[in-house]
């Protein structure tokens, strides 16, 4: 199995076709076809199956594109780091980062970076740690900013100098809105929006004294854009983390902290024993300075927000 007749049969799944992949690989069909059955011979499985006129992916062909992709991109990118010369920086870096303002620092560097290196792109994926770190096993991510606690066993990490904090999204006319803070015996009963990664990994169970099984969820979130549709509806109120949206006078939300204060640190973690790029060893270079210069923050809500 080489990398041309992974090429190819990502093009055959692309197009759905092999006619159609064949004219866009320049070549006629008869070879193409004579290449997509020797893989499949090799593999000893079936990887299309026919619908209608359009080739479709079976359930083994999926597998193997999902590896294929990702055994493509790493074999271009090496082609491309050795025989680019040394103090020639270009390429593409993926990141995933979770909903938060700490996104700014990593944007921070990629603005720093692009101003000497400009032939590198950067390719953002939002989702929650779990979503990341899949991405990140199946090296389909570079780096991924997810936040503390993190299984960094099999992840080099890099501290973030910035905190984020815990709180509620609600509308300007709950009642609850009134408090400069929310306790968990104000959530007990309340029809609570929550994240997924929340639910399945029990976080704030123990700010909350109660098992979330105990709570009344009514909704699950992966992006908080939705949740926060949820609530503009009057569905219930979004555990969420603070200063995600722009709380202006005509915002019909606004956020409270949760007290006792839950602040989340975050980080920046690599896969270990993977390569890195030369652009994105470069860029961890670049973030690592600026997060050594600046001060520790907290985001934080203030009366009215």
């Amino acid at each position: 199995m080489d990398i041309r007749a992974l090429q190819y049969f990502l093009t055959i799944a692309r197009e759905g076709s092999v006619s159609a992949a064949a004219e866009v690989l320049h070549m006629t069909q008869p070879p193409l076809s004579r290449q997509l059955k020797m893989l499949e011979d090799e593999l000893h499985t079936q990887l299309f199956f026919r619908d209608k006129n359009k080739l479709l992916l079976t359930p083994k062909g999926k597998l193997l594109q999902q590896y294929a992709q990702n055994i493509v991109r790493l074999s271009q990118q090496a082609m491309q780091d050795l025989l680019a010369p040394q103090d020639d920086i270009q390429g593409d870096i993926s990141i995933g980062a979770a909903e938060t303002t700490a996104v700014t620092t990593v944007i921070s560097a990629v603005k720093t970076m692009q101003k000497t290196n400009p032939r590198t792109r950067f390719h953002f994926f939002s989702g929650n740690a779990l979503e990341i770190t899949k991405k990140l096993e199946e090296d389909s991510l570079d780096f991924g900013v997810v936040f503390e606690p993190t299984v960094t066993q099999q992840y080099h990490f890099l501290k973030l100098n910035h905190r984020d904090t815990w709180g509620v999204l609600m509308l300007k006319t709950s009642p609850l809105a009134a408090k400069e803070a929310i306790s968990p015996q104000d959530l007990w009963k309340l029809p609570l929006i929550v994240s997924i990664q929340t639910v399945e990994q029990q976080d704030l169970a123990s700010w909350m004294y109660r098992d979330f099984s105990e709570l009344n969820i009514v909704a699950t979130y992966n992006l908080l854009y939705n949740a926060s549709l949820m609530v503009r509806e009057g569905l219930g109120y979004a555990l969420c983390l603070y200063n995600l949206f722009d709380f202006s006078d005509n915002s019909p939300l606004c956020f409270r902290p949760l007290s006792p204060a839950v602040p989340i640190s975050l980080q920046i973690i690599w896969k270990k024993h993977r390569p890195l790029s030369n652009a994105a060893q470069y860029f961890l270079e670049v973030l690592t300075r600026q997060v050594a210069q600046m001060p520790e923050t907290l985001s934080r809500s203030t009366d009215g927000v």
